[in-house]
């Protein structure tokens, strides 16, 4: 492997909550960093429900991709849940972002301690 990493960063998107990239690129792939559903615009979570996390940690997902150069078709994902119960919640805001013919292929699970209190996080890989 020769291609270097690159790092990926948007301000459309909200920024790291720790040392870590909201994204990298690297040999012709994107891994964008788990999203909580925080606004960037105000740096809070952006609703209390689970579906209106999800939604708009999948619209941070969407810009820094669109910062990468690629976009969220070109995704696989997994989808890290406080509770299961929010499962089908989650999967209805999921299956709206995610029109084309092809599904991305994910995995979720649920019982997770996310940071700052959040019910729910999304990270993604995306082919350039």
């Amino acid at each position: 492997m020769s291609e270097k990493m690159e790092a990926v960063a948007t301000s459309e998107a909200p920024a790291a909550l720790g040392a870590y990239s909201q994204a990298v690129k690297a040999n012709g792939f994107v891994f964008v960093s788990g999203q909580l559903g925080i606004d960037p615009v105000t740096g809070e979570l952006a609703g209390e429900t689970a579906g209106e996390q999800a939604a708009q940690a999948l619209k941070n997902i969407k810009h820094i991709l669109d910062a990468a150069g690629t976009g969220i078709e070109h995704v696989c994902a997994t989808i890290y849940m406080k509770n299961v119960e929010d499962f089908h919640e989650i999967d209805d805001v999921y299956a709206q972002a995610f029109i084309g013919s092809v599904k991305p292929a994910r995995v979720a699970f649920g019982g997770n301690n996310i940071p700052r209190g959040a019910l729910v996080e999304i990270d993604a890989i995306a082919v350039l």
